[in-house]
């Protein structure tokens, strides 16, 4: 039917262009952000995950940074390690020197003052040593925990720390029952504070590290146990299901306070799960301080005599192998950081190849597309031109 009061195909020209301008304006948006979900109205699901995955992609970013921080500061430290230990072998070498018997006054007095000169560059390169602030070799630090990861590990559990001993590694007797010293007999029966745990291979020759390995093993890992070596002290932990019959004693109905645990009178401590950390230890380097240096001497005229001379050599061969193993302690734990902070810079670039798959636009697709939606539009815009005429063939009937 022709009607002027209602063009139909008008309408629908102009419906179909509508739809195609709409389109395009889509395209355009995409080509221009780069983004097919810039907003929630895009795609809501897709668009709150994303959001998640960059709030952990910041997450990463700053761990990373931290990181880096960390391990600027330890390879200052070891390279620091490095000038005290050359250091140390030079106060060695003068110590020896000065041990001759038919040294002259003046030959000793010269010594002496090589000595002194060389012993106080120790303290100026241990004061030096620092990046960003900290300083992991100076007197009056402490350690330093570093994040390892952004997500949340371990489960809800209870926890009781050993008494601290003194000493870098102390002697595994410290925390076996007796006190009489690690044996091959040991092995039979595996004891933590008095409290037989069961058959396990502990021997003469354990090291710390075998102890806290087998303290799992021994325990089908219904424990795990961990070693702070600043300050001598076990923390044992287990989950806290633990059966409260078995042989670890862990009352958890009663809030640990009616049974003893792993042979300690105090009751373990509830805890929950938290962030990966490394904990970066703080020693203290600084020649006649408390640390690996306690031994290196400040006093004057160390080397009067053969014998103080000879004395003085001895407490630089102790100084000498206690800084050697604190360095290697902290190597151990650069090499650990390192390996870490690798894995996060992989992850985090994962992480952000992630979301780009969620949220990045297809360019090559959306070029095509804005290629065809233009086509489109001009068809459009032609079709309503045409539609628009219609209503003029209803004059042809009155003439």
């Amino acid at each position: 039917m022709l009607s002027v009061n209602t063009n139909y195909g008008a309408s629908l020209a102009l419906q179909s262009l509508k739809a195609t301008q709409k389109e395009l304006e889509d395209v355009q948006g995409r080509i221009t952000t780069g983004l097919k979900v810039a907003d929630a109205s895009d795609n809501g699901a897709v668009f709150a995950i994303a959001q998640g995955q960059r709030a952990r992609l910041t997450s990463l970013t700053s761990i990373k940074e931290a990181m880096d921080r960390t391990g600027s500061a330890l390879d200052v430290a070891l390279a620091a390690g490095t000038a005290v230990g050359d250091i140390l072998l030079q106060l060695k070498s003068k110590a020896v020197s000065a041990q001759a018997q038919d040294l002259t006054t003046d030959q000793r007095s010269a010594l002496q003052a090589d000595f002194d000169n060389l012993r106080n560059q120790i303290n100026q390169i241990v004061g030096s040593a620092q990046f960003n602030g900290l300083n992991l070799i100076n007197a009056g630090g402490s350690s330093l925990n570093v994040s390892m990861s952004d997500v949340s590990t371990g489960t809800a559990g209870r926890q009781v720390a050993s008494t601290p001993v003194a000493g870098l590694v102390p002697a595994l007797s410290s925390y076996v029952v007796g006190n009489g010293g690690v044996t091959a007999a040991d092995g039979t029966t595996f004891t933590i504070n008095s409290v037989a745990i069961g058959t396990a291979a502990l021997t003469a020759t354990m090291t710390v590290q075998q102890y806290l390995d087998e303290v799992t093993t021994a325990t089908a890992g219904r424990v795990t146990a961990s070693y702070d070596q600043s300050n001598g002290q076990f923390t044992y932990r287990a989950a806290e299901a633990v059966d409260t019959t078995n042989e670890l004693g862990v009352a958890v109905a009663g809030g640990g306070t009616a049974r003893t645990w792993l042979g300690h009178t105090n009751p373990p401590a509830a805890v929950t799960g938290g962030a990966s950390t490394m904990s970066v230890t703080d020693w203290d380097w600084t020649a006649g301080g408390s640390g690996a240096l306690s031994t290196v001497s400040t006093a004057a005229n160390l080397l009067a005599s053969a014998g103080s001379a000879l004395t003085t050599a001895s407490n630089l061969d102790t100084a000498i192998v206690a800084i050697n193993t604190q360095m290697a302690a902290m190597g151990s734990q650069a090499k650990s950081l390192e390996a870490q902070n690798n894995f996060i810079g992989k992850l985090r670039d994962v992480v952000e190849e992630g979301i780009s798959n969620l949220v990045d636009a297809d360019l090559a697709k959306e070029s095509a597309r804005l290629q065809s939606l233009q086509i489109k539009q001009q068809l459009g815009t032609q079709a309503l031109s045409i539609a628009n005429q219609a209503p003029q063939y209803i004059l042809s009937l009155f003439r």
